[in-house]
This record gives structure tokens, C-alpha cells and sequence, in this order.
């Protein structure tokens, strides 16, 4: 399925939060299962300009922005730019 944000809207995959440390502890579910502020840029919006990021890009938004979905079985959020509050570069 191929899904194409609108406007300034954002398509992100959203990050897996890790099940365990790297120090090899175990984390409960329920410890993880607050919704995560991380993911990956799918698709972008037409707006190019208010959108100021890319596919591909990570980024970190905001708690309670956009609406969450699954896409193929996989969790997706749809968020407005203003939602988004940084880039990731590693």
C-alpha cells in the first residue's frame, strides 16, 4: 500500500522501542509501551515549502502529535511539519 501525505504533512515509520539493554537487561512491556517520539521519514507532503525534511531523514516529534497507523502491518504516524522538532544525524 502506498500512502501520500497531504499539504505539510509528514509519513513516518515509527521506531521500534529496544525489548532490551545493551547491557543485556531485559525491558518490561510495559515499560515500552509508551508510544516512541523517533522515527524515519517515509513520504512528504506537497507543501515544499514548509516541509524541511526528507524521506529517509530520522527525526524526533513531538509526544502527542499526528495520528498513528499500520501500514502492512507496521506502525506508521502521519504528522504535521510543525510536529517534528529535529533531525537526527548520526
Amino acid at each position: 500500500m502506498k500512502i501520500t501525505p497531504l499539504a505539510d504533512r509528514v509519513l513516518l515509520k515509527m521506531e521500534v522501542a529496544e525489548k532490551k539493554t545493551a547491557s543485556g537487561l531485559f525491558i518490561p512491556d510495559t515499560a515500552t509501551q509508551e508510544k516512541t517520539q523517533v522515527g524515519h521519514v517515509i513520504a512528504i507532503g506537497d507543501d515544499k515549502e514548509k516541509i524541511k525534511v526528507n524521506p529517509g531523514d530520522k527525526v524526533i516529534y513531538d509526544k502527542y502529535a499526528g495520528n498513528q497507523i499500520k501500514i502492512d502491518g507496521i506502525e506508521h504516524m502521519i504528522v504535521d511539519m510543525k510536529d517534528i522538532v529535529a533531525i537526527i544525524q548520526e
